[in-house]
């Protein structure tokens, strides 16, 4: 099970990008997970009803979460005690964590990037305690999956789906939605 995680605020594109592309891919099951409620609105306005909320994620199904970033959005995930939970689980279960924008900021101020590769929407750098800061769209270091903002987030989706699904998955993902690069 994919998680996306979804607080008042957040950067819609940067959800449902990834949201779109696993759907895409029948072999994945992913669910949007609204933080306060069902309906979450983003911070360009647009609400979104999301599949379940916070209190019906169950861990030990979990794969993946994804933290989009936007403000406010992502300092509403960060103070959410159930978000650290997923967050904590994941880290210790070797299961990935996707984090996009400003939600690399997230894992920065939990120490997760000690020694490891990551980006982050410009500014946010030294949030990242301890990263090596790259200059990409995404940067994948073990089970940790960053990315720099809105505009990369088809890049993004598709790191994920390769990293779900396989290349071949992605490459065909690729096509289907007529991306170039």
């Amino acid at each position: 099970m994919i998680y996306i995680f979804l607080a008042n605020g957040f950067e819609e594109t940067e959800a449902l990008t990834p949201l779109d592309y696993f759907r895409r891919c029948e072999e994945l099951t992913v669910k949007s997970v609204g933080i306060s409620s069902k309906n979450i609105v983003g911070g360009h306005g647009i609400k979104v009803e999301c599949d379940i909320t916070i209190d019906e994620v169950d861990l030990d199904e979990t794969d993946m979460i994804v933290l989009p970033g936007g403000m406010p959005g992502t300092l509403n995930l960060e103070t959410s005690e159930h978000v650290q939970e997923a967050i904590d689980y994941c880290a210790l279960n070797d299961k990935y964590i996707a984090a996009i924008c400003a939600a690399p900021s997230i894992l920065g101020h939990k120490n997760m990037l000690n020694g490891k590769k990551a980006v982050c929407y410009p500014g946010f750098e030294q949030e990242l305690y301890g990263a090596q800061i790259m200059d990409e769209a995404v940067c994948v270091d073990d089970n940790i999956i960053t990315s720099k903002g809105a505009g990369t987030a088809n890049q993004f989706a598709f790191e994920l789906v390769k990293i779900l699904c396989g290349e071949k998955r992605a490459e065909f993902l690729k096509a289907a939605v007529q991306w170039q690069e």
